[in-house]
Order: C-alpha cells, then sequence, then structure tokens
C-alpha cells in the first residue's frame, strides 16, 4: 500500500470524531464522510505502520443510515460531522461513545452499565435549535466580505450564509452588517497582519423571550471613530423584531479566544433574557414553573434551551432533593443549574472561576426571588479545597449541631459538577471525596474526562447508579451525559464489644498505647535539620548539595529540594571524608539509615 492508492473498502464502525473505519489488507483506515455501512472507493492520503487516513473517492453502495442533509455546505463546513446520519443512529452513535468511553476508561462492565443505562434523550427538532452563534469576519479570494464558519482544522471561513442549526434571523443580522460594513469602509480581521477591525458577530437568540442580542468583537477601542458608524449600525440592526442589545466586545490580543475582557453596550440593554422551564422526568412533560435568567454576550448558556430543559430537569430529579438538602453546584457559571437545582433545595452554593458570571447569578437570584443560593467567585479546585479545611478547623461538627450555613456547606447531602471538558481537577475530586456527600450528579460535555472522573469517585467510595446521554447537539459527535453516583454503604454489620482494663478478655491500656507509639510516623527529616544538626555538633556547616551527594551515594530516596542540585558559588567540589562522615551521623541521628 503507497500513498495515493485506490481501493475499495467498506465501513464498519465509526471514530469518536464521526470519521468512518475500515480494515483493509491487515491495516485500519479512518475516512472522512464516510458512514458505518457505506462501500466506498478510498484513496490513501496518510499511512502509518498499521494504520492510514483515507478520503472518499466514490460510494459505490450508500450505507442504509446515509439520509440526504439539509445544509449542502456540510462537508465543507466544521461544524457538522455527521449531519448525512440518520438521526436515530446519531443518537445510537453518541450513547456507545459514552458507554465505550466508560468501559475502556472508567473501568465499568459492559453489564454493570447496560443495567444503569436510561434511554438516550434525543431532540424533538433537530435543527434550527441553538441559540448562540459565532461567525468570524474575513474576505474571500475576490476581495468580498465574508461571514460563516471555519473549515475543519482551519481557520478558512466557509461562507455560511443561513446554518440550519441556527435561528433564521441570523442571516437578516449578517446581511445588515456586511451591507454596513462595506458602506462605512470597515475592515474585518486579518489574523495574518492582525489588521482590520471587526473580527466575530455574536448572536444570542431568547427562544422563550424572542429577544435577540448583537455583539461585535473588535480589535479596537470603539466603533465611533467611523463617521457614525455605530449610530449607523444600531438604526439599521433596532428595526428587527425582537432586537434587544447592541454592544462591541474589544479583542485587541493575537489569541484564537473569540471575546475580550470588555463588552460595551452601544444601544438597548446590555442583556437579553430567557427562562427555562422545569419538566417532569422521565417523559418531560412541562410542570408549569421556569427560572429566568439574564444572559450577556460572555455568559456561559446552554445552546440548546429545549434540550436543555430535559437536561437540567433530569440533573434535578437525579439529585432526589426533598426539601432538605444543602447542594453544591460547581462550575455553575451564571447560576443556570443552582437556581434549577434550588426549587427544590434547602440551600443551594454555587462555584465559578468568571466573576462577572457569579454577578450575572446573583442579579438571576434576585430576578427570581430566590433567596437560598449564594455564590462564590474562585476556581472549585481551589474555593472548595480551601474552605474544607477552613471549615474543620474553625467548626466543631457533630450530629447535633445547629445550622450555621458553614457547617452544611462542609456536609452537603448532594455536590452537582458540571465541569469544562478537561473535567474536573484533582484536588477538587479529592475534596468531594472527603466532604462524602450521600449523592453526586455528573453533568458532561467530554465523556473521556467523564470516563476518568468517575474511575476515581467509584474506586472505593461510590457506585454508579444511573447514567444517561442527551442529543444537545445534533448532527455533530459532541453528547451531553448525566450520570448519578450514590455513597457505597457497608453490606453488613458487626457488633464487637471491648472492655479495657486487668484480667481475662481485657484489653491492657498500656499495651495499647506502646504499639500506638511504635506505630506513630516519623517525622520528616529535612535538609535544614541535618545542617543545624551538624553544625552544632561539630561547629562547621555542610551545603545542601553535599547532603544531596552522600544520599545519593547511600542509595537513599530524593526528593523536591532545589538546593540539592543547584550550582556552588564557586566551581563545584565533593564533600571532604570529615564531612562525608559528619552528614552519615546525622542520617543515622535521624534514624535515616
Amino acid at each position: 500500500m503507497k500513498k495515493n492508492d485506490i481501493f475499495e473498502l467498506e465501513i464498519t464502525d465509526m471514530g469518536t470524531d464521526g470519521e468512518g473505519i475500515g480494515h483493509y489488507d491487515g491495516m485500519t483506515f479512518f475516512v472522512k464522510d464516510a458512514l458505518i455501512g457505506d462501500v466506498i472507493t478510498a484513496r490513501a492520503t496518510k499511512l502509518k505502520k498499521n494504520y492510514g487516513y483515507a478520503r472518499v473517492e466514490e460510494i459505490k453502495t450508500p450505507s442504509t443510515f446515509r439520509v440526504e442533509p439539509q445544509c449542502e455546505l456540510h462537508k465543507r463546513c466544521g461544524g457538522c460531522q455527521i449531519q448525512a446520519l440518520s438521526y436515530e443512529k446519531q443518537l445510537e452513535f453518541k450513547n456507545n461513545k459514552v458507554r465505550n468511553n466508560l468501559m475502556r476508561i472508567g473501568g465499568f462492565s459492559e453489564a454493570e452499565l447496560d443495567s444503569k443505562m436510561q434511554p438516550p434523550v434525543g431532540a424533538d427538532n433537530p435543527y434550527r435549535y441553538r441559540n448562540k452563534a459565532q461567525f468570524p469576519v474575513g474576505y474571500d479570494r475576490d476581495g468580498n466580505i465574508v461571514t460563516g464558519f471555519y473549515a475543519s482544522r482551519s481557520h478558512n471561513i466557509i461562507p455560511v450564509e443561513d446554518c440550519r442549526l441556527g435561528v433564521p434571523q441570523n442571516k437578516e443580522i449578517l446581511d445588515i452588517i456586511k451591507e454596513w460594513m462595506n458602506e462605512c469602509g470597515i475592515t474585518p480581521y486579518d489574523e495574518n497582519t492582525h489588521k482590520g477591525l471587526v473580527r466575530h458577530v455574536l448572536i444570542r437568540y431568547g427562544f422563550t423571550s424572542k429577544q435577540i442580542m448583537v455583539c461585535l468583537v473588535i480589535n479596537g477601542d470603539s466603533l465611533e471613530a467611523k463617521h457614525r458608524a455605530a449610530d449607523t449600525l444600531c438604526e439599521r440592526l433596532s428595526k428587527i423584531d425582537g432586537m434587544t442589545s447592541i454592544s462591541y466586545n474589544i479583542n485587541k490580543e493575537n489569541t484564537n479566544v473569540i471575546l475580550g475582557k470588555k463588552t460595551v453596550c452601544i444601544w438597548g440593554r446590555p442583556y437579553i433574557e430567557d427562562t427555562i422551564h422545569l419538566l417532569s422526568y422521565p417523559d418531560f412533560t412541562p410542570q408549569g414553573t421556569g427560572i429566568t435568567y439574564q444572559i450577556s454576550p460572555q455568559s456561559f448558556y446552554q445552546v440548546n434551551p429545549k434540550q436543555t430543559e430535559k437536561l437540567y430537569s433530569t440533573a434535578l430529579a437525579f439529585a432526589g432533593l426533598t426539601g432538605n438538602e444543602n447542594v453544591w453546584d460547581l462550575y455553575c457559571g451564571i447560576g443556570t443549574i443552582s437556581l434549577f437545582l434550588s426549587q427544590k433545595a434547602k440551600q443551594v452554593y454555587g462555584v465559578e472561576i468568571v466573576p462577572q458570571a457569579i454577578e450575572d447569578a446573583k442579579n438571576n437570584a434576585k430576578l427570581n426571588g430566590i433567596t437560598n443560593a449564594q455564590f462564590f467567585v474562585g476556581k472549585a479546585e481551589e474555593v472548595l479545597p480551601q474552605f474544607y479545611e477552613n471549615a474543620k478547623r474553625t467548626e466543631k461538627i457533630t450530629d447535633d449541631t445547629e445550622s450555621t450555613g458553614r457547617t452544611d456547606m462542609l456536609r452537603p447531602d448532594v455536590i452537582v459538577v458540571d465541569p469544562p471538558r478537561k473535567g474536573c481537577d484533582e484536588k477538587c475530586l479529592n475534596t468531594m471525596l472527603a466532604m462524602l456527600p450521600e449523592r453526586i450528579v455528573y453533568v458532561s460535555c467530554d465523556s473521556a474526562t467523564l470516563a476518568r472522573d468517575l474511575k476515581i469517585l467509584c474506586e472505593e467510595k461510590y457506585e454508579l447508579m444511573k447514567w444517561q446521554t442527551f442529543d444537545q447537539f445534533s448532527h455533530t459527535t459532541h453528547v451531553e451525559t448525566v450520570v448519578l453516583l450514590s455513597h457505597k454503604k457497608a453490606d453488613s454489620y458487626i457488633h464487637i464489644d471491648v472492655e479495657f482494663g486487668e484480667g481475662e478478655g481485657k484489653i491492657p491500656v498500656d499495651s495499647i498505647a506502646k504499639r500506638a507509639e511504635a506505630y506513630k510516623p516519623k517525622e520528616k527529616v529535612t535538609y535544614k535539620m541535618i545542617k543545624e544538626y551538624i553544625e552544632a555538633k561539630y561547629g562547621f556547616k555542610v551545603h545542601t548539595a553535599y547532603i544531596a551527594e552522600v544520599k545519593r551515594d547511600l542509595g537513599l530516596p530524593m526528593y523536591d529540594a532545589p538546593n540539592a542540585v543547584e550550582e556552588l558559588k564557586q566551581p563545584k567540589k565533593h564533600p571532604t571524608p570529615e564531612k562525608v562522615e559528619a552528614i552519615k551521623d546525622a542520617l543515622r541521628y535521624f534514624a535515616v539509615i
């Protein structure tokens, strides 16, 4: 097999990124745009020892799962990887993706996963579901201003006039902005030269409120320099039904991060509102109540509101709240899940690293008249461990402790986590294990890191009770998962009576003290202690590097000690025999050797 060889390939599986997988001549091939069940003519594009990559030259026999995509640009645009796959098969693919990661990475058995699996939750309409879109702005080859999405694995803009995943209003807004830029002489940002003004157009739409937000991300300080350009833009955009907020965001950094730190509202309000409704579980029928959120350009808010109602309602059901529970919500964002949980919890505590998100969360609590939710700024992996250690030192925890709030936080009934794709930090996981809530509800957007974290949580103290996948991002390979963990209980208990004192059948108190002393952990011996011992006994000083050298010669374990490997001010010398013996004496004194 050589590069550019053409061969027939049957696609028998699909990879985690939606690529087709087939086998030929003892090699595994990964093929973009090929679906399970396809028989194709393939061209080899890259070859390794046991595997390779190929592209589709011709589909000889289409898969029975292949459908006609609504978007003619689905192959060029990097947004939809599996739009040509039937929706039912998409749900199966995503569920299997999570299941396989839980087995391969998490170490769960196939039987356990199948017994705890709940049916995948698909969308009522897998098109027109996105309430947010971020369109890069640039030039095409003919010098025309274009907006769209990046091609797969590149920053080449594919012009997309009307993405079928977004709302129809997006096209009208983009057409106005492009016309406005041409008339006012406003240039798109160029990633190569770092010149030009408009980098991205951010659009948000409230599915319940019907409110619209437009935010231009600019490589500059203002839009006002261009002959009242901002007024002209606002005048045109404001005529669109539902327009509520127009702003610009300043990002002059050479970065792939879309939004900068500062946003300036130039028309209307600096936010829009939308409502997430509580649904019953598992049939997802409306319950008549909902939480309203204020959403700014920088707010994290789920992009599929209809599926989000199902997702959050499931998380609430898994939490098993009765009104008496204290709950931590880690990685809480603008309080979307926190406020949802507060409807059935005694007290909810949210943690988020972004200060503005916490301010939004507090405002959202006030907006909904919620008084049983508190929010804290910081990294979950720092705030939670720090609070836990402080609370242990300052509070006496007993069964009859009257609730002070802080005690409730130290011993929560439920912890809910909704981390970014990287999953939970190790320190955060360890603190959760120390706090030992009755239940943990894990909401994940990445099944690989989910599986990694569940392996840690379920190793000793927790067991998997339920898991369920949600299609938040139809036609893409992304999948959301909700998992319920329960604190493991002992299978049985035995009762033992112990008597202390002298006589038959009793345990002498003195022997317990002696055994405790024997098992008392030894004090860690530091370089400083060794140096102080030698100076006091021998009257001379030894360098840390000399101690390290002697320890290495003796085959002793080495620890992190910057001075142990630093260069001496004078050319490096080895310790004299006198100093070697002094160091060995100190090591014997401290029972190191």
